[in-house]
């Protein structure tokens, strides 16, 4: 079974930064493609970025240039640095495969006000 749990939400003006963490068990994070999806208020989840088991990264237009995904496997754990946040980044934010599998975590909130 596939555990997710992922932290490091807070709340944070515009133009700071956070780093999110997902500790993922039960999968082998450097034989899959990993990714960060985020959900806003009264919206859709939606794809943030990606990395796969070559550690090649894509990002979502509205992240490029200031999110950066990674992985430790020796840790199994897969991080999502933001920078330059903004208002419209608020959201609650999981990890999964790509594409997702049925299990999500409870995900990790990350407010962005002014």
């Amino acid at each position: 079974q596939v555990r997710l749990v992922e932290s490091g939400g807070d709340l944070v003006q515009p133009g700071g930064s956070l780093r999110l963490s997902c500790a993922v068990a039960g999968l082998r994070i450097s034989f899959n493609s990993m990714a960060w999806y985020r959900q806003a208020p009264e919206k859709q989840r939606e794809w943030v970025a990606t990395i796969t088991s070559g550690r090649d990264p894509t990002y979502a237009d509205s992240v490029t240039g200031r999110f950066t995904i990674s992985r430790d496997s020796a840790r199994s754990t897969v991080y999502l640095q933001m920078d330059n946040l903004k208002p419209e980044d608020t959201a609650i934010y999981y990890c999964n495969t790509r594409p997702p599998r049925g299990d999500w975590g409870q995900g990790t909130q990350v407010t962005v006000y002014s």
